[in-house]
């Protein structure tokens, strides 16, 4: 199957991990998928199988992080073992933690260096490199450093980056300020579509639903959906459709809990790891308030049926004979 951009969901730090990814999978096949950001020193350094490793099923991008050049390119070709579509480069997250270690949207200062880690990167693996920014940070002026940036990414060779509309002020702003606080500017990333017609530029930020993000394919080549994707999942299933042109999706919410129910009895792994991650599940839905409370209160049990058995208590679903056994 052939990765587009048309349509992802962000990397989201502490989120978009490997249960989260399986979970959001179950609603569309089509969707580029990323992880959540991983430093390249964690990567040489830790548990690979653990951090890398994940279940496939459609297109998948490990984002990385770090400012090194050869060790990006180390931690690149590690990654690509294990069977990713496409590696990226976080020049966007603003966290302390992010600063400290030289890497995130702090590099929007220095592109030239950005430049070295996609060239290591892209000479490193067989995959496509891209770069996920914002537009600008502090008192940069987006309108001087973003074409700055974007000719820097040209010249490495890497034709495909992701544009948080937003710059992340380092001084003075929260993460979670930073994702709602400066204001959104997509009419300076259409701007830079217009100037760099040959590179892919695919818009983050602000978009409410996958519905909300068509109206941006005309004048750019792709959405990334972040928080909306996270908090109303189920939203996800109308992506196949309205971005790939397949027939009408038919999961429903119940199906999708099953199915995880049957990984967890499969796998092992404790259900909080999954139901983290599906507090949306009925979001809009009659009883999603009592989903959230039950999962909330009751997540960290060693039931391995624990969603079954909410769903059915609760009234959400209809059980067949055998989910009810």
């Amino acid at each position: 199957m052939t990765t587009s951009h048309a349509f992802s969901v962000a990397p989201m730090i502490d989120w978009t991990d490997r249960y989260c990814r399986f979970f959001h999978r179950q609603l569309t096949r089509r969707a580029l998928l990323y992880t959540e950001m991983v430093t390249a020193e964690a990567i040489l350094n830790g548990d690979q199988g653990r951090l890398l490793a994940y279940d496939h099923g459609g297109p998948t991008a490990l984002q990385l992080g770090g400012s090194d050049a050869d060790k990006m390119a180390k931690a690149a070709r590690i990654g690509a073992t294990y069977g990713y579509d496409e590696i990226n480069m976080n020049v966007g997250c603003p966290s302390d933690r992010v600063q400290s270690g030289r890497f995130g949207a702090c590099l929007m200062a220095e592109p030239e260096l950005v430049r070295d880690c996609l060239i290591a990167m892209r000479e490193a693996v067989a995959l496509p490199v891209t770069a996920k920014c914002r537009i600008g940070i502090d008192d940069q002026d987006p309108e001087v450093i973003l074409p700055r940036f974007l000719e820097e990414v040209q010249r490495a060779g890497v034709t495909t980056v992701i544009v948080h509309a937003r710059k992340a002020w380092l001084q003075g702003l929260s993460p979670k300020e930073n994702r709602t606080v400066p204001p959104l500017d997509y009419g300076l990333v259409e701007r830079m579509k217009e100037r760099f017609p040959d590179m892919r530029l695919i818009l983050n930020g602000g978009i409410a639903s996958p519905r909300e993000g068509l109206e941006h394919l005309e004048k750019l080549d792709g959405v990334m959906l972040g928080r909306a994707a996270y908090e109303r999942p189920m939203e996800l299933s109308e992506v196949d459709q309205l971005y790939f042109g397949e027939a009408p999706s038919s999961v429903t919410a119940e199906e999708v809990v099953r199915t995880v129910t049957e990984k967890v009895e499969t796998d092992g792994t404790p259900i909080w790891r999954y139901a983290r991650h599906m507090l949306g599940l009925f979001a809009g839905r009659p009883g999603a308030r009592r989903w959230r409370r039950r999962i909330s209160e009751e997540g960290r049990s060693d039931d391995p049926r624990l969603l079954m058995r909410i769903l059915i208590e609760e009234g959400l679903a209809i059980p067949s004979r055998q989910a009810a056994e």
